[in-house]
């Protein structure tokens, strides 16, 4: 699911990392992005909508949407699509807001 070969861009691969998504290990480029790497890994689904609770995957890849917003090492609404993989990271759909009362 990575593109690999591009007419115009380069794309410079990291070293393989583990990271956990949702209680599963999983393993992504250093250097790429959550979004990046759980696509990658075959997840489609980051999140519900808040209301109607359909379905939300990678969207604009920018930031700009809240589509991807998941709970990363305990902090809530964090953008996995400009958001850096590290090593070791716990990622965890986010349910509602995310906000901690």
């Amino acid at each position: 699911m990575r593109i690999e070969e591009h007419p115009i861009l380069k794309f410079n691969k990291g070293k393989m990392i583990k990271f956990v998504f949702d209680g599963q290990e999983m393993e992504g480029y250093e250097g790429e992005t959550i979004a990046a790497a759980l696509h990658a890994a075959g997840v489609k689904v980051l999140g519900k909508s808040l209301f109607l609770h359909r379905p939300r995957g990678f969207y604009c890849a920018i930031g700009n949407c809240s589509s991807c917003l998941m709970t990363v090492n305990g902090v809530a609404n964090v953008k996995t699509c400009v958001t850096d993989l590290e090593e070791g990271m716990i990622v965890e759909i986010q349910e509602g807001r995310g906000v901690i009362v």
